[in-house]
């Protein structure tokens, strides 16, 4: 068999096309959770606790590095300039905030599933069909049988 052919025949099994489909939308997705976090739940919580940027907070590790004209460093985009080595935390909170929306989003998705599997498996199994009442033609045939069986 050639291996083109082995190929076509593993990538259109169902369960891979699914996984597929599965991790295309798992990356779109993960792409809008992070719009959310970013663009809209953080900018409140920032303006809250005093106008914060949670993208800007960052440990300087090089307290002593200055920007090229002299200044000293206030943001994490003038750090990155400078080139000062930074500790990012405000960015970290960004995507463990991240994480945690998915997860709850895994979660929920997942014991949905298994409620389902589980109601799935509880249900009655249908009872068998009862067999229709012999005709009449049917209940005579089985005497005459019945008797035949006795004188033999």
């Amino acid at each position: 068999m050639s291996m083109l052919k082995e190929f076509k025949e593993f990538a259109l099994k169902g369960n891979v096309v699914d996984l597929a489909v599965g991790v295309i939308i798992g990356g779109a997705f993960g792409k809008i959770v992070t719009s959310i976090v970013s663009d809209i739940l953080m900018p409140p919580i920032g303006k809250i606790m005093g106008g914060v940027s949670f993208n800007d907070l960052f440990i300087n590790l090089d307290p002593t590095k200055r920007l090229p004209n002299g200044d000293p460093i206030t943001s994490l985009a003038k750090a990155k300039e400078a080139g000062a080595a930074v500790i990012a935390y405000g960015q970290f909170i960004n995507v463990v905030i991240d994480f945690l929306i998915v997860a709850g989003c895994v979660f929920v998705l997942v014991k949905g599933m298994n409620a389902l599997k589980r109601r799935l498996e509880q249900e009655p199994a249908p009872k068998p069909a009862v067999p229709p009442e012999p005709s009449p033609q049917e209940k005579l045939l089985m005497e005459i049988r019945d008797i035949l069986k006795t004188r033999c």
